[in-house]
């Protein structure tokens, strides 16, 4: 169950147009800013509390270490080698020597305390322009000492908004199916784990088939398709209280349910009568309206933040491309008109980009293009990968990837992989299991 953690403004200094820090949110890793990440200073005492409660030798260095890990990942930041510090954290806490921290190259630098409060955690961490010689911004957590992780995210969350102007994406969750076994008979598993990788839990025992879970875009609920007798049928899950809720049975095959932005509908593609077409359903009443009528398969549905409009894919013109239409059904557009088969589009968050998987000439390719067909710009290719989900702030984008088995059918694997818009950043996410079908949770501290 999520744990509150509450949120209070020590202060904040307004960050000038003319600070010297700049982090060029475009250009991935190519210039990343030198950032020194402090270890969060502790006393004794308390530090002996902390590892009576949690079992960690050192909160104050572990909750730093997640933060420093997740600056890395962004592919923006390059934390520095604390061991070339020449400035004690306590003491960098109170009052930074920006000559020591200059010296080491370092243009930002994050200093914090850790402490233990009427049997609760509170961790205050600053932000400091070394360049301009002053502190950004101060913040100080109370929360259960058990989450002591989600306050390492919530904290990189916070120095990656001040320092790009972006929201961040660390407190959040990803959704996936976690799968085990030869590939002929895979045992399919709903696994939920930290964006890092962390916390791993399954969340189904493997007894049938689950398939492209997703999450609510306004709360921890997520929605599935299962195989219950191998008929499909769409399921809500409650990842907080754990409720399941068949949505609905449906007799024919049904591919990819998603929600509506406001989270009271979901929408799905639907065969029927050996045609697929898209429909939605409201969760209150379970009213099913049909969306697309045409003799063509059209499936992959995903809706526009503002929920005005629907993305699809659909080989109406003869094969599979990518088209936008109202919300309605009405006023349908192909957007996709470069050579390969287009397929899984999902809308940014944002607005302003659609994600698609791409085949062409043999090779499977993860590639974005605005939401009118242009500016297409394929980030990742390989031997086979699909089914992108978009980070929270729309600039980072999870998907899985499988691998070749060899003459003997062995060798097969499928793993989770992100990558940024620059199409520089791309990283394994690492799972206890073979992975597939990620979906990417809305930040838990909204």
């Amino acid at each position: 169950m999520k744990k509150k953690i509450l949120l209070f403004i020590l202060l904040i200094v307004p960050f000038h147009s003319h600070a010297l820090i700049e982090v060029d949110i475009t250009r991935g890793n190519l210039n990343p800013l030198p950032v020194a990440v402090s270890p969060l200073s502790i006393d004794e005492k308390t530090k002996k509390k902390f590892n009576e409660i949690l079992n960690k030798k050192d909160i104050g260095a572990e909750i730093s270490s997640i933060v420093e890990r997740n600056l890395k990942t962004s592919g923006l930041f390059n934390p520095l080698d604390n061991k070339a510090f020449l400035q004690k954290p306590d003491i960098a806490n109170l009052k930074p020597r920006f000559e020591d921290w200059k010296l080491i190259k370092a243009q930002a630098l994050i200093t914090g305390k850790v402490s233990y409060e009427n049997e609760k955690l509170r961790v205050e961490f600053r932000l400091w322009d070394i360049l301009a010689g002053r502190e950004m911004m101060a913040l100080a957590f109370t929360t259960v000492p058990t989450n002591w992780r989600r306050v390492g995210h919530i904290i990189t969350d916070k120095v990656y908004e001040r320092l790009t102007g972006e929201k961040g994406y660390f407190d959040t969750r990803i959704i996936y199916v976690a799968e085990d076994g030869p590939k002929t008979s895979r045992i399919k598993k709903l696994a939920i784990m930290d964006q890092d990788g962390s916390n791993n839990k399954f969340l189904t025992l493997g007894n049938e088939l689950v398939l492209t879970p997703r999450f609510n875009p306004t709360s921890q609920m997520v929605t599935y398709l299962s195989y219950f007798r191998n008929l499909p049928r769409v399921y809500l899950l409650d990842i907080e209280t754990g409720t399941q809720e068949v949505v609905g049975d449906f007799p024919g095959m049904t591919f990819a349910p998603r929600f509506s932005p406001d989270g009271k509908k979901i929408i799905m593609s639907f065969a029927k009568d050996g045609n697929s077409d898209i429909y939605t359903m409201d969760l209150e009443n379970r009213v099913v309206d049909r969306i697309t009528n045409h003799p063509s398969i059209d499936t992959s549905p995903s809706y526009s933040p503002d929920g005005k409009y629907i993305c699809f894919n659909s080989d109406r013109s003869g094969y599979q491309q990518i088209y936008i239409m109202d919300s309605s059904g009405k006023n349908v557009k192909r957007i996709s008109f470069g050579n390969g088969l287009y397929g899984t589009p999902v809308w940014s968050p944002r607005g302003d980009l659609i994600a698609f998987t791409k085949l062409h000439k043999g090779k499977f390719y993860i590639g974005v293009m605005r939401t009118d067909g242009s500016g297409e710009r394929l980030l990742t290719e390989n031997f086979y990968q699909e089914a992108p989900s978009w980070s929270p702030n729309g600039r980072v984008l999870i998907f899985y990837r499988e691998t070749k088995t060899d003459d003997q059918g062995k060798g097969f694997s499928a793993k989770l992989w992100s990558i940024d818009l620059t199409g520089y950043n791309e990283r394994q996410v690492l799972t206890p299991t073979d992975a597939s079908d990620p979906s990417w949770s809305s930040l838990l501290s909204n």
